[in-house]
Formats: structure tokens, sequence, C-alpha cells
């Protein structure tokens, strides 16, 4: 068992959290078991959480803020703490995406990571079997709070039609899944659209790609392969992108289009079992 009093909070955010929470925990003199009955835990919580045995969520660090009138103190460091569990090589990107001013990806298999549901992003993280399969959904999840900005980023998304043909999590996971497109497509910022499988080889048949366009540094290419990220800001790559990009765009179908498809594939595809069969009866 992790001594508490040994903890450097100097040594990561999770190691920071554990620390000012049982710095503050005493500081109103309260025990374990007793911030645990304020904020409907147990105190085996509150010590896990303090010797970093347990990641926290943000509802837990919001109810200890309330308890212990920290000013949203927990609130803010939750989000350190979360990013934090991202794969190492994957937390440079997490940072990039949080400071875009503009997003454009172009995504040949997967939802795009920002508009995945819960259950979406669980069943696509559980391939590469985990260990820490929670902690990795925490902090998908967290990424996604830059949406709910007062000024999010403006973002691009080109799906290919398999990705909605893919019945990643099962059936009901599809069409929340599905629906989440068509709700989040109603937001200006975003604007999402599906290149068919009638298009044929197109102007990215190697794979996904991300662009990023910051206020005040270079434009950033991001692209994956099985084990790792990369991020370019070489302007040859990033102008190659960008014409790959406009490309994928003029193939693709409209918006519009793009929104009736998904509509359609949800209804056809991942249509409720219960309501098909009430429309069978009747």
């Amino acid at each position: 068992m992790a001594n508490i009093q040994s903890l450097d909070p100097s040594a990561s955010p999770l190691d920071y959290y554990g620390w000012e929470l049982r710095r503050q925990r005493e500081a109103n003199n309260l025990k374990q078991g007793q911030l645990g009955d304020i904020i409907f835990c147990t105190g085996s919580l509150i010590g896990q959480i303090e010797t970093t045995k347990k990641i926290p969520t943000r509802d837990f660090s919001e109810r200890v803020d309330a308890a212990l009138g920290t000013g949203g103190v927990f609130s803010r460091l939750v989000g350190l703490v979360l990013r934090s569990q991202l794969p190492t090589w994957f937390q440079p990107y997490a940072d990039m995406e949080a400071r875009a001013a503009y997003i454009s990806t172009y995504q040949a298999q997967l939802v795009y990571g920002l508009l995945q549901t819960e259950d979406y992003a669980r069943a696509v993280l559980a391939t590469g079997m985990p260990d820490d399969l929670e902690n990795l959904l925490a902090a998908r999840m967290e990424r996604q709070r830059i949406l709910e900005r007062e000024r999010p980023p403006l973002a691009w998304a080109v799906l290919d039609e398999a990705v909605l043909h893919r019945p990643i999590g099962g059936r009901e996971v599809m069409r929340k899944q599905l629906q989440r497109l068509l709700d989040v497509a109603d937001h200006r910022w975003m604007q999402i659209q599906v290149l068919p499988f009638a298009a044929g080889e197109h102007a990215s048949l190697d794979g996904s790609f991300t662009t990023m366009r910051f206020d005040d540094d270079p434009d950033i290419v991001y692209t994956e392969d099985i084990v790792s990220g990369h991020m370019t800001a070489n302007p040859d790559t990033v102008r190659e992108s960008s014409l790959r990009y406009a490309r994928l765009q003029a193939a693709a179908l409209s918006v519009e289009d793009s929104a009736a498809l998904i509509t359609r594939v949800m209804e056809e595809r991942y249509e409720d079992r219960s309501r098909a069969e009430e429309r069978a009866v009747a």
C-alpha cells in the first residue's frame, strides 16, 4: 500500500491530486469515512484516491469541491489527471487538440474520438485489451470537453461510409453512436460529411489523418500507425494534406446528404428491435 505521506506532489497530476485531497480533508478535520459520508462514497475510496490507487472522476471531484469549499480546485485538477492517463505517445496530440482553433479530420475506420459515445469508445478501446480500460475511457471522454466550451474549435469530419456500417459494440451501441453524429451535426461548429463507397478510389486510401490549425502557431498534421502517433508541422506535408482533404471533401456527400445517409443506415441496420416488432404487429 502506498504511503500518502511519501507522495511527491510534483511527481504527476495524480500524485498532486492525492496529496492535495488529503491536505484539504485534514484541514477540514475530517476522516476518510466522514468525507465519504458527505459525498456519498466509501472512506476506502477516499483512501484509494489519496494513495493514487484509484483515478478520481469528474463527478467525484465536483462533489469534493462542494463538500470542502475548495472553489473548484479539484474540478480543475481532474482534467490534468485524466489527460495524464492517456498513452504517453498520445498526450502531445491531446494537448495540441485542446488548443486548436480548427480541426479537420478524415476517418477511414472509426468515428472520430471527439464524437464517440462512451459505449462506442469502450468497445474500441477494449480491442487493445488494456489493463486500465476504465481510466483510458475516462480520459477519452474528458477530451470531449473541448466541444462544450463557449467557443469550441471549429471542426470538420469526413467519415468513410465503412465507419457507419462497421458494427462496433453491437446494434444498440451503433444506433446511439449514429444518433450522436446527427445531434452534433446540428451545431454550427461541427460539419460532418460521409465519403460514400461509390466514390471508389480517393485521395486518402493510405488511411486517416487530422490537421489542426491554431491562432498563433503553425498548422500540424497528425497520423497514427499501429503503435504510435506522429505529428509534423512540415510545410510541405501540411500543404499536401490540405490538398488531399479538399479532394476528400469534394468527393464526399454534402452535409445534408451525409445526414440523410447516416439516418438511413441507422434505421436500416441498427433499428431498435422492439420498435420494428411493434410496427410489424401493427
